[in-house]
């Protein structure tokens, strides 16, 4: 199963989104370079290593942006210790607007 499938499936589990979009944005970053990482050291591009999450989801009414973020760090923390090297979350609840960066 690939990062971005297990990505999903923890979040549509626990935060039941009514939207759900999990962008593989790794592609992006090829020939950065990233300091005190073995495994990133020079990094081409290739592989499942930064991420953009965009979530819309009740379970987020009446939470702060960063509480939010929180939320969906501790769901991910296994993919973020395992290889995830970045991850941008764009979180909301329905209704709200949404913000895209």
């Amino acid at each position: 199963m690939s990062t971005k499938s297990r990505i999903e499936d923890a979040l549509r589990g626990a935060l039941e989104p009514v939207a759900l979009e999990v962008i593989d944005e790794s592609h992006l970053h090829a020939g950065h370079h990233h300091e005190g990482s073995d495994h990133h050291a020079s990094f081409d591009g290739s592989g499942e290593t930064h991420f953009r999450v965009r979530i819309v989801s009740a379970a987020f009414y009446g939470e702060s942006r960063v509480a939010r973020h929180r939320r969906v760090n501790a769901l991910l923390a296994g993919e973020l210790a395992g290889g995830v090297h970045a991850l941008a979350i764009e979180a909301s609840a329905p209704g709200e607007p949404t913000r895209r960066g």
